[in-house]
């Protein structure tokens, strides 16, 4: 099996552009970040978070700094995701998500089975840069595109290499109407080794 990540695909020769902590990020060898989170949204969104949280989406919980593990794993051309979010008062937020590559330079999140964020990635002034083009829903080999503005908005990131090992994350969501309504952001260090984690493997 070739061994090649599912962002080394989506970036191609790109690739040779990330400086080596976004490369140990997104490596195809098992391995887990270290980090810190600050999470917000309004508060009157809650409810709506909650709801999205059940389907295995985002996180239903505000914090700043919160301690926060994320485990990643190839199985054939799948990169599974594992966030373990821990919360001071001992409540713990699992996100945990499925990454393939589609074509070119989109990839595809998938938070279950069903339903995906389809995105682009580039690399400017070593700096990785994300960018949603719509949502997907997928049942068996049918694959639906969902515009934006039906769905939770535009969602963007930016990561940056720190040094060799640490890097720091920016994620933000955008609704049309409402502005935005999501971002988390943070600090992390790459460990090569993987530890036995709490990964739900979401089915193909």
């Amino acid at each position: 099996m070739n061994k090649i990540s599912v962002m080394q695909r989506a970036l191609g020769p790109a690739w040779t552009a990330l400086p080596p902590a976004l490369k140990n990020h997104y490596q195809h060898a098992e391995h887990y970040d270290e980090g810190r989170l600050d999470i917000d949204y309004p508060g009157y969104l809650h409810p709506f978070f909650i709801l999205l949280n059940s389907f295995g989406a985002l996180v239903d919980r505000r914090g700043s700094n919160v301690p926060t593990r994320v485990e990643k794993k190839m199985r054939g051309d799948n990169q599974y995701w594992a966030r373990t979010i821990r919360f001071p008062d001992g409540k713990v937020v699992i996100f945990n998500s499925r990454w393939v590559h589609e074509a070119g330079n989109r990839l595809i999140e998938f938070v279950n089975p069903f339903l995906g964020l389809r995105m682009a990635v580039r690399v400017e002034s070593g700096e990785l840069h994300y960018e949603s083009i719509n949502y997907v829903f997928q049942l068996w080999s049918l694959r639906l595109s969902i515009p934006e503005w039906l769905m939770l908005g535009k969602a963007s990131i930016v990561e940056s290499a720190l040094d060799e090992r640490r890097f720091v994350m920016d994620f933000r969501l955008r609704q049309p109407l409402l502005g935005q309504i999501f971002s988390y952001s943070g600090q992390f260090s790459t460990v090569p080794a993987v530890s036995p984690g709490n990964a739900t493997d979401l089915q193909d």
